[in-house]
């Protein structure tokens, strides 16, 4: 049972993803408005689950591994890989780097490793509770997806390697799911140093890679829907606390 709950998460990942891949051409302003909202999607991940739960699992060194993974990806765009940006810099249809891309891939897999990991340990603990937290989390898995298409595609990837990132996370997902069965218990001190990790390079990633693509933009309304990604996070982790409660 706990199996299929996590299938139906893992679905609704891959569908998000491949709504985006499905339009052969997205306009550049659609492409606009689907970075803003994935950046802000992404920021309020790192600020209300990623940090919260680092500095919970490891304390004030948590802060050590977030500085890590921020300088980690800053030192790979701009000193191994140069100059390979946005825009004018390469091609005009890339909005992304493909570093870029691939570290935001990165922390949504964790974070979908640890979704997954959530319901199980629910469902196992509580039946009930686990179904809350299934339901919650669900909220967020079509936009997760979304969010990890988007990005590759404006990082000038193939729709195939979009859609093989929205399946990816939705197999890590899974993995969450089976890995309840699998360990006795996780240890906290790997948790917190994969989120820590995640929460430095994915606040490069949307504040210093998607954020000023955004700012260039002479469309007032996308400034905007940063602000929905963010709603839509917390929104959905406030219905996954309340329920829970």
């Amino acid at each position: 049972m706990i199996i299929f709950f996590g299938l139906i998460a893992a679905a609704a990942e891959i569908i998000g993803g491949t709504l985006i891949i499905l339009r052969k051409e997205w306009p550049r302003k659609i492409q606009e408005y689907l970075i803003a909202l994935s950046s802000g999607f992404i920021l309020a991940l790192v600020f209300f689950e990623l940090i919260p739960e680092s500095l919970k699992l490891l304390g004030e060194i948590a802060s050590l591994y977030m500085i890590i993974g921020f300088g980690l990806l800053h030192f790979f765009e701009h000193t191994v890989v140069g100059h390979l940006h946005f825009g004018e810099e390469t091609h005009h249809e890339v909005m992304v780097s493909k570093v870029a891309s691939a570290s935001a891939f990165v922390g949504l897999f964790i974070h979908a490793f640890f979704d997954g990991l959530s319901i199980s340990a629910g469902m196992k603990f509580d039946f009930s509770i686990g179904l809350l937290i299934f339901f919650a989390i669900l909220l967020h898995k079509i936009p997760e997806g979304l969010t990890v298409a988007s990005i590759m595609l404006s990082a000038n990837h193939p729709r195939k390697t979009a859609f093989l990132a929205s399946f990816s996370i939705g197999v890590a997902t899974m993995l969450g799911i089976m890995m309840v069965f699998v360990l006795a218990d996780v240890q906290e001190n790997a948790i917190g140093i994969a989120f820590a990790l995640s929460a430095g390079a994915a606040t490069y990633v949307g504040a210093s890679d998607l954020i000023p693509e955004i700012n260039r933009s002479k469309n007032r309304i996308t400034p905007l829907i940063v602000f929905g990604g963010m709603l839509l996070f917390y929104l959905s982790k406030q219905l996954l606390e309340w329920m829970v409660l």
